[in-house]
């Protein structure tokens, strides 16, 4: 029974602001220059062997004995693909650590056109994918030792996404490009180049010193976080593009790290609304990917109640002159696909803050099921509040070219 004949209002239709792409096995053979080609990303096939986890890194060994699995080697690493990452299709007891074929996943894990004819199966009109070889920010190519090629792979996987994966969607494919973490000078560079041909998207840690990299309050991000703002280019962090999960203690099962996952995100916000970048660059636009909204309400009163009770010895009482939440509400977008708890704080959360996901191919996607999960958390809301949540906040974080008319009367 369809939402209309139960009486139920209908929903608009979703834009999912984090989804992700499995890579196709040509990617790197077709967009990186000839001269890198044979250093860089190879494909191949083979079977997979031992797993364990070091270090916050799942570590894996091939095994001709093996499950067959699509992977790629890249400098002295190989890295397979694995159910749990191209899950759709499978039931809950089939979305394992087992490695997979890009034949053996659903086409539109890979494919632009099938992705297209699944989001349209799940009441999707637009989706913002993220890296899966690379990394949820290009860490893959971070940690590589041939910089040279590491920046070659980077502006590579940004020309295919620009204009294979998304060229031909009419706009409902939306591009999220990498930068040279390794490189402000040249992260700016990548942004200009990008946001020149309509890029409105970059992903980057969460929290860049797990990387190894200067941290957000030490001044060295500033000529990129200036350029997004200029370009109105959004930065969007991922749960896990730290590279690091939390976990109460070392040999807890991956179930304690996947119910942590918000953690990261909560910091990440934290070191943000006390760093003072939103207050250097009120324009900019960060936005945390997969990190669920329940917590934030409690998360700004806490940033709020310290920045009115400790911020002479904290730290902050030159560098933050209003309190934490107008920077949230200001700047700052966060997103869900089952959080009933931050559909109750809605208001607190912010109607104009909170945008929506599905997660394909995940094993936490709600693919197929988008619609029926979507009205279950919005639809007894007011219309114009459960249009914001599903779409129209996108739409404005990103600078999408949909229902410009709405969107216009809305901001003004």
């Amino acid at each position: 029974m369809s939402g209309n004949e139960s009486g139920a209002r209908d929903i608009p239709k979703v834009i999912s602001v984090d989804d992700h792409v499995i890579e196709p096995a040509h990617l790197f053979a077709t967009w990186l220059p000839a001269k890198y080609r044979d250093r860089g990303p190879q494909p191949f096939t083979a079977g997979i062997g031992e797993l364990a986890y070091v270090g916050g890194k799942y570590r894996f060994t091939t095994d001709p004995e093996g499950q067959v699995t699509d992977w790629w080697r890249y400098e002295d690493e190989i890295f397979p693909y694995k159910r749990i990452i191209a899950a759709v299709g499978f039931s809950r007891d089939e979305m394992t650590l087992d490695g997979i074929t890009r034949e053996q996943m659903r086409r539109g894990c890979w494919d632009p056109k099938a992705r297209l004819a699944d989001m349209d199966m799940n009441h999707v009109e637009a989706s913002l994918c993220f890296p899966t070889f690379p990394r949820f920010c290009g860490q893959t190519f971070a940690e590589a030792k041939d910089k040279e090629v590491g920046l070659a792979c980077v502006r590579a996987y940004n020309d295919w996404m620009v204009e294979e994966w998304c060229g031909d969607s009419g706009g409902r494919l939306i591009p999220l490009c990498l930068i040279p973490l390794w490189d402000v000078d040249l992260a700016v560079a990548e942004i200009r180049r990008n946001a020149a041909r309509g890029v409105r998207a970059v992903t980057f840690s969460e929290i860049p010193t797990y990387l190894g990299l200067p941290s957000i309050h030490s001044g060295y991000w500033d000529p990129f976080f200036a350029a997004c703002e200029e370009t109105g280019t959004v930065v969007n962090m991922h749960i896990g593009s730290s590279s690091q999960m939390p976990a109460a203690s070392p040999d807890a099962p991956p179930a304690v790290q996947a119910s942590l996952s918000f953690n990261n995100a909560m910091a990440s916000m934290m070191d943000f609304l006390f760093s003072g970048v939103l207050v250097k660059f009120p324009r900019l636009k960060l936005a945390y990917s997969e990190g669920q909204m329940g917590w934030i309400p409690y998360a700004l009163e806490r940033a709020d109640d310290v920045w009115e009770e400790h911020r002479a010895w904290g730290g902050v009482k030159d560098l933050v002159p209003e309190p934490p939440s107008t920077y949230y509400y200001r700047q700052i977008f966060c997103c869900f696909f089952r959080d009933k708890h931050g559909i109750e704080a809605i208001e607190t959360v912010g109607v104009d803050n909170a945008t929506f996901e599905t997660d394909y191919p995940h094993v936490d996607s709600t693919w197929p099921h988008t619609k029926q999960v979507a009205t279950d958390h919005v639809g007894h809301l007011p219309e114009d509040v459960a249009y914001k949540l599903l779409r129209g906040n996108a739409i404005r974080m990103l600078g999408l070219p949909f229902d410009q008319d709405r969107t216009a009367a809305a901001t003004a």
